[in-house]
């Protein structure tokens, strides 16, 4: 990983209102364990976690803090499925994949929330997601999602049709949405913290400042730092859009994108509950979707836009407040108290990527925007396979990956037309 290594979060209202949590040392020397897992976000944690609950010597190496990345930085959204959903899976990998992948669809919702009642996690779990429609295409798409999500065993979900949206959502955007009430939203930095402080509890180990220049295969693998090294029986690579070259093998396969979530000030109570009336979250049904909710202090949480290659724009307010106005002009002029953006990463065919290298060496990556809930089942399916049971996780293996068209100089351009291309059509409700 990157030999730059902050020392702190970004600035963003997670790191501000995060729990306490120490800062760790930074890994000096050599230390030899049965696991090592590259990088503290859901993926790395939610892994390193399973496999310490099944008695074996994990150590975790971060480049930075833990949670630095996408996974203290989201929009803080309980979404269930994958960024592809089944009818998609089914269409193009067949019925038996799809049902392998759609009887794990709604597990990384119900592993969150283990975790939260288990290790007692304070990061203001509250209940129920809901998607907005915007025209009456995707209106008509919404009522298709209830019936497919049903034929896959979620019976929480609730379709309110035209004005009856206005329950949920104080704004004269949409036309209809879709209720999840299995899904929900929380404070994603402090679940992360929360899941490492879980996984130290039980003799885990975390060294951040401590990027990995080095991976050298073998049995051990030997992982190199600046300062010290790392021999283990079986390596799990979770670094996800920060992974910085450790997988060369996917490397024109995925591609970093950054999205950019804004903070308002915190509002009154009557303001927060005609936008929120239900405090549920929210996410829209465009290609280029905005996502807001509120926060445990009352504040509008609003996330939106896409940066292909993953980097920050000059002025995040600039691009997020227009967004912002549009869904809630009654917050016309608020003041904004954070602006960020964070790196997720993006599969050509919108599902993650699982595998494992050289027998011992595991990845799970690419979630493309649905990684909070993919990540923690994620960590269960690794943890699975090194006890023994391969089949879960091989359903996502055998997923075919393709490169980006362009390879790697021209994939930021091709999908930026190809976003362009779909931004119309929302526009255009075609």
């Amino acid at each position: 990983m990157s030999a730059n290594s902050p020392t702190r979060h970004v600035a963003s209202y997670y790191a501000a209102s995060a729990n306490p949590s120490p800062q760790r040392p930074s890994l000096s020397g050599e230390v030899v364990c049965d696991v090592c897992v590259v990088g503290a976000g859901f993926t790395g944690i939610s892994s390193a976690l399973h496999l310490a609950e099944k008695g074996l010597k994990v150590v975790v190496l971060e480049a930075a803090r833990v949670g630095f990345g996408a996974s203290g930085r989201n929009g803080g959204q309980i979404v269930n499925s994958y960024s592809r959903d089944m009818d998609v899976i089914e269409a193009k990998y067949g019925e038996q994949t799809a049902r392998a992948l759609g009887d794990m669809a709604f597990e990384g919702n119900r592993i969150i929330r283990e975790r939260v009642a288990r290790y007692d996690i304070a990061c203001d779990l509250k209940d129920g997601n809901l998607f907005a429609a915007c025209n009456a295409r995707q209106m008509q798409s919404l009522v298709e999602h209830k019936a497919l999500w049903e034929r896959y065993g979620n019976d929480q979900l609730e379709l309110l049709e035209g004005p009856e949206y206005r329950r949920e959502v104080g704004s004269d955007r949409y036309v209809g949405a879709l209720v999840d009430h299995s899904g929900g939203h929380l404070h994603p930095l402090n679940l992360v913290l929360g899941e490492a402080a879980a996984f130290e509890s039980l003799g885990g180990i975390i060294y951040e400042q401590s990027p990995v220049v080095e991976l050298i295969h073998g049995e051990p693998v030997r992982l190199r730092t600046r300062q010290g090294a790392v021999c283990a029986d079986r390596v799990v690579l979770a670094g996800n859009a920060y992974m910085h070259k450790l997988i060369p093998q996917l490397e024109g396969k995925a591609m970093p994108c950054g999205t950019q979530i804004v903070t308002t000030e915190p509002l009154e109570e009557s303001l927060a509950k005609a936008l929120l009336p239900g405090d549920m979250a929210v996410e829209d049904c465009n290609y280029l979707l905005d996502y807001f909710r509120l926060s445990a202090d009352r504040r509008l949480i609003y996330g939106g836009g896409v940066n292909y290659g993953g980097q920050d724009p000059a002025n995040i307010e600039g691009v997020v407040r227009p967004k912002l106005e549009t869904t809630f002009p009654q917050l016309e002029g608020v003041r904004i108290d954070y602006a960020w953006s964070g790196n997720f990463l993006l599969t050509l065919n919108r599902l993650p990527q699982f595998g494992v290298l050289n027998r011992n060496v595991y990845y799970a990556q690419g979630y493309s925007g649905h990684g909070v809930t993919c990540s923690h089942l994620a960590g269960r399916l690794i943890a699975e396979i090194m006890c023994g049971r391969a089949e879960r996780f091989d359903a996502f293996a055998g997923l075919p990956h393709l490169p980006f068209p362009g390879g790697r100089l021209l994939r930021v351009p091709f999908s930026a037309v190809g976003a362009w291309y779909y931004r119309v059509r929302d526009a255009l409700g075609v």
